[in-house]
């Protein structure tokens, strides 16, 4: 099982590429805030509605400081296909090693379906300018949490 991020902690540093490749870093946003999200696959039916969600408000996001960054196990070509399909105007990074998601925490045991197995856990990580963890949500709701996120934040 891997480590839960806390409030505080320091963000693990991570570079993957995005949906055309290219190499994006979290140190890139230094001094802005992230939302890194982490979801399980593109193209699937609440993924989709999750990155709609932040797409939909990212202009709302953007406009209180915050930056979008979505992390999957799919591989960049997936992702372009995502992006394009759905309209998706979110980062979206390739990690098809899963080493970014077991870092935040969001790769791991789960139940789906009263069962356990062993997968992305649906998580999503606040970082500030400083690149500390705000906040940390693990297993959260595909419908419905950006909402919370931009009450959350009183946005």
């Amino acid at each position: 099982m891997t480590e839960r991020l806390q409030p505080g902690d320091v963000a693990p540093a991570f570079t993957l590429p995005d949906a055309d490749g290219t190499e994006v870093s979290l140190a890139d946003y230094q001094g802005r805030k992230v939302i890194v999200y982490f979801y399980p696959a593109a193209l699937t039916p609440g993924c989709t509605k999750q990155a709609c969600d932040f797409t939909d408000n990212l202009d709302l996001l953007a406009g209180a400081g915050y930056d979008v960054i979505g992390i999957s196990p799919d591989k960049p070509e997936k992702l372009a296909k995502f992006r394009e399909k759905e309209s998706l105007k979110v980062t979206l990074l390739s990690d098809p090693d899963k080493k970014v998601l077991e870092a935040y925490g969001a790769y791991g045991e789960k139940k789906l379906y009263g069962k356990t197995v062993t997968g992305v856990i649906r998580s999503t990580v606040i970082v500030d300018e400083n690149g500390t963890v705000e906040r940390a949500l693990y297993n959260v709701k595909a419908t419905g949490h950006v909402a919370k996120i931009i009450k959350d934040l009183g946005i």
